[in-house]
C-alpha cells in the first residue's frame, strides 16, 4: 500500500515538471533539478539522468535511513524516471509565472506524499532527511538551502530572471513539503507491554534511538508490566508500532508531542 502512495507521489512530481517547469527551463529542486538542466543542455533522456544520478544516494540512504526507505526510495526514483519519459512536454499555460507557482507547488505536494509515506524522492531529499533525523531541522528548509546551487547554476546556464524563477518554484515546493510532511516534530512513545525486552532489542537495531525501560504493574490485573519511553520522530512512529505489535498485539501505546529534546536524540 505504501508503494502505490509513492508511485503516486511520483507521477504527481514528473506532471509538475513536464507540465509547468521543463517548458519554461525551469529548474526544480535537488537531483531532479540537475537532472532536468542537464537534459536542457544535453540530449540525453530527463528520466535516465534522474535515475543514473541517484544511484550513489541510494546507496548512501540503504546505510544511514534502512532498507524499508531505500526500497521506496528506488520505487519513487525509477517511477519519476519513467513517468518523465512517458508523459510529454507540455505548457499548460503560456504564463511563466503561473507555471512556476503551480509548479512549485504542485511538486511540493507529490514529494510531501513520498515522505510522509516512508519514502523520499531521492537525491538532497535522502541528505535532508539524514540530517533531520539527528538535528530539528524541518526538511523543506534544508532542500531549500540545499539548492541554493542550483539556482546559481540556473542563473550562469540559462539567465538570472530564469534563476529567480527557479527560487520562487524551490521555496514554494519547500513550503508545501514542511505543510504535508511533519518529520522534524518530535514524539514521546511510552509501550507498556509484557515483552519489553524483544521489543528493545528490536526498536534499537532499526531506529537507533535511546530508549528508557523502567517496570510496572498493571493497576487492574496487578500484573507485572514493562513500560519502554522512546523519543521518536514522526515519521518513525508508524515503525516502533508495528514493532510492538508483532512481538505483543496487547501492547499499551502512548503516544504525546514533545516540546523539545535536550540530551542525547540519537544512538549512533
Amino acid at each position: 500500500m505504501k508503494n502505490l502512495f509513492v508511485v503516486f507521489g511520483s507521477l504527481v512530481v514528473a506532471f509538475a515538471f513536464n507540465f509547468f517547469l521543463i517548458p519554461f527551463g525551469i529548474l526544480s529542486s535537488g537531483i531532479s533539478g540537475l537532472a532536468i538542466l542537464f537534459g536542457i543542455i544535453t540530449p540525453l533522456n530527463v528520466g535516465l539522468l534522474n535515475f543514473m544520478l541517484n544511484l550513489p544516494l541510494l546507496i548512501l540512504g540503504y546505510f544511514k535511513l534502512g532498507k524499508t526507505i531505500t526500497i521506496n526510495t528506488l520505487v519513487c526514483v525509477v517511477s519519476v524516471s519513467i513517468f518523465l519519459d512517458v508523459l510529454p512536454v507540455v505548457a499548460l499555460t503560456d504564463n511563466i509565472m503561473l507555471s512556476t507557482v503551480f509548479g512549485g507547488a504542485i511538486g511540493g505536494l507529490g514529494v510531501g506524499i513520498i515522505l510522509k509515506y516512508a519514502g523520499t524522492s531521492g537525491g538532497l531529499d535522502i541528505i535532508a532527511m539524514i540530517i533531520s533525523r539527528v538535528s530539528s531541522f524541518r526538511i523543506g528548509i534544508l532542500l531549500t538551502g540545499m539548492n541554493g546551487l542550483i539556482v546559481v547554476l540556473s542563473g550562469f546556464m540559462f539567465d538570472w530572471e530564469i534563476a529567480l524563477y527557479t527560487m520562487l518554484s524551490i521555496y514554494l515546493t519547500g513550503k508545501m513539503i514542511d505543510t504535508i510532511f511533519t518529520d522534524h516534530i518530535k514524539l514521546t512513545m511510552q509501550i507498556v507491554t509484557t515483552k519489553g525486552d524483544p521489543i528493545r532489542k528490536e526498536l534499537l537495531q532499526s531506529i537507533y534511538r535511546g530508549i528508557t525501560m523502567t517496570e510496572g504493574y498493571g493497576g487492574y490485573t496487578d500484573e507485572k508490566k514493562d513500560i519502554l519511553m522512546i523519543v521518536v520522530t514522526r515519521y518513525e512512529t508508524l515503525h516502533v508500532k508495528e514493532i510492538a505489535r508483532k512481538h505483543d498485539e496487547n501492547a499499551f501505546i502512548n503516544i504525546y508531542e514533545t516540546v523539545e529534546v535536550d540530551g542525547k536524540f540519537h544512538v549512533h
